[in-house]
């Protein structure tokens, strides 16, 4: 008779390859020290009505694409303005959504405030947490001031327990905090492996299918800031979104990283009060908000993130080393960028930067990597070297090449409008830019082939 035992594999946890021996390097993903020992999962019979967790499934059938009812315009909306932008205009009927960021940084009281919301249009919501009890889920609710009648909360870790009161109570969204403390009886490795991980994703992907309810998992984040667990995690569900902010900072940043309904570069922004997370409709007057004027190396940007546009002050300060080997210290830009523009600003324009210190920060705690912030780093640079401040009512954004060429943005129309709109006066950009834009009394818009016509005209 043949030995049903199950036998023992080992797994890397961060991209769920396996092996039957221990491995110091995953030959997959490169990482060390990752492989964990688990049991491998025992074939079981085939069920086609009830899921592993106790689902019961719709039986599926081919439908013609023609026969399927279109969804495009059947979203939920919650109310919470910032929350539908980055879900790209509310929440589409079972999507699964993966909710990842720092540890109290507010990703559940983000969640309870759209579990208020829900319950109050649309229905029962059930509030499950792996890590809290429902007492101190209450004491959190109370402080936000929300007391809604139809949302449940259910402290359980067994994803089987919890597919039970799902089937009972047939809410109209489930919210899961957090997908790594959750685990299943059939799978013999510990709460927050691969195994585990991958199997809680799944059946929730099931559930969200076949009850067309959304689904919102929290996800724990490694010190590298990618969400804990297997990539495969992200691959599963629809949406991927990280909750970020700096810690001395009050507003909080919530990106889309991954969206099969909407834009994937849309953004979020909420300040976080007594009262719990509020939306900021407004960020560049957050960000401009205590702008220096008159400062050298101080130069406002125009950045765009998905569909909004942003201004948002960039700092620069050099100074002479003593060491005769500078250093670039930059927060929210990329340092190779900055190094590659103070190199190209030594050969193009004969500013010989390479012995000094140079630090650039972005002010407000955001981070931006398209390339329309070239001239802005270009001229906060400058700025500061030459001790030449720039007029406070001056933006720039542009793309700079390393021949020192000043190259074409993508939505230039829509930075304008928002710079006039917050009152400046002067706009640097680039001339091949300029035939798209419609003229506007406010804002005196000057065009730049080089980088040396960019700073004739900032100084």
């Amino acid at each position: 008779m043949a030995n049903k035992t199950p036998r023992t594999v080992y797994a890397c946890q961060q991209c769920g390859a396996q092996s039957r021996k221990w491995l110091g390097k995953c030959p997959d993903c490169g990482a060390w020290n990752s492989y964990v020992e688990e049991r491998e999962r025992p074939v079981g019979t085939p069920q086609s009505s009830i899921s592993r967790s106790g689902l019961r499934l719709r039986e599926n059938r081919p439908v013609p694409f023609s026969n399927i009812e279109t969804q495009s315009d059947l979203r939920e909306v919650t109310g919470i303005e910032e929350f539908d932008r980055v879900l790209g205009g509310g929440i589409v009927p079972g999507s699964l959504v993966l909710i990842g960021g720092a540890p109290g940084i507010g990703k559940s009281t983000l969640l309870m405030a759209v579990a208020d919301k829900l319950s109050n249009l649309y229905g029962k919501v059930l509030y499950v947490s792996g890590e809290e009890s429902e007492r101190q889920i209450k004491l959190r609710g109370e402080r936000l001031g929300v007391n809604p009648d139809n949302l449940f909360l259910l402290s359980e870790t067994n994803l089987e327990r919890i597919f039970d009161e799902i089937n009972r109570l047939e809410p109209q969204a489930v919210i899961v905090d957090s997908i790594q403390t959750v685990f299943s009886e059939k799978i013999e490795s510990a709460a927050g492996s691969v195994s585990q991980v991958r199997e809680a994703a799944g059946q929730f992907l099931l559930l969200a299918k076949n009850l067309t309810i959304p689904v919102f998992l929290i996800g724990h984040i490694t010190k590298e800031g990618m969400i804990a667990g297997p990539k495969a995690l992200e691959h599963i569900v629809d949406t991927v979104l990280y909750f970020e902010g700096e810690r001395y900072h009050n507003h909080r940043i919530l990106r889309a990283a991954k969206n099969r309904f909407g834009a994937a570069n849309e953004l979020g922004i909420f300040e976080m009060t007594g009262q719990g997370l509020i939306g900021v409709p407004n960020p560049s007057e957050l960000f401009l908000s205590e702008r220096p004027l008159g400062v050298a190396g101080s130069a406002v940007i125009a950045a765009m993130e998905g569909t909004r546009p942003m201004l948002v002050e960039l700092q620069a300060l050099v100074s002479s080393s003593k060491f005769g080997n500078g250093r670039r210290t930059t927060q929210g830009v990329e340092i190779n960028r900055v190094a590659l523009l103070v190199a190209m600003l030594e050969k193009r324009v004969g500013l010989l930067m390479s012995g000094d210190d140079i630090f650039v920060n972005l002010v407000g705690g955001m981070i931006l990597d398209e390339p329309a912030t070239d001239l802005g780093i270009v001229a906060a640079v400058v700025s500061s070297f030459r001790n030449i401040p720039i007029h406070h009512q001056t933006i720039v954004f542009g793309e700079v090449g390393l021949a020192g060429e000043i190259r074409a943005t993508a939505q230039a129309g829509i930075r304008l409008r928002e710079a006039a709109r917050m009152g400046f006066k002067r706009a640097v950009i680039p001339q091949n830019n300029l035939p798209g834009i419609e003229a506007d009394d406010r804002l005196e818009v000057i065009g730049v082939r080089s980088v040396v016509e960019a700073l004739e005209a900032l100084f």
